[in-house]
């Protein structure tokens, strides 16, 4: 869980960073567009940038998911430690007072 705690500022700023990059590329895109007459290879070119962005948009999201999944099962675990405990803890303490009880009739 801790190592997991540390990762996601990295993976927040590696999140915004490519938001930052898929601006910078609409941007080229757009300027590219206008300032260039054959069209066709300014859209071929803004496809590729724009599929190679939102491929690593999609990465970073796909890992901070599978981070965020891994804590909800440390959790899960822990929890159920923590039931078992409790549970080990009434049953001990039931077997205490069934003992003190019969030893007091």
């Amino acid at each position: 869980i801790h190592k997991i705690l540390q990762e996601a500022p990295a993976a927040r700023k590696a999140l915004l960073d490519n938001h930052s990059n898929l601006q910078k590329v609409a941007d080229y895109c757009q300027n590219k567009n206008l300032n260039v007459q054959d069209s066709r290879s300014v859209i071929e070119e803004s496809k590729a940038l724009t599929t190679q962005a939102l491929a690593s948009v999609t990465y970073q999201i796909n890992t901070l998911a599978t981070s965020v999944l891994k804590l909800l099962d440390a959790q899960t675990v822990q929890l159920k430690q923590m039931e078992f405990s409790v549970n080990l803890l009434t049953l001990v303490s039931s077997t205490y007072h069934l003992t003190e009880s019969s030893r007091i009739s």
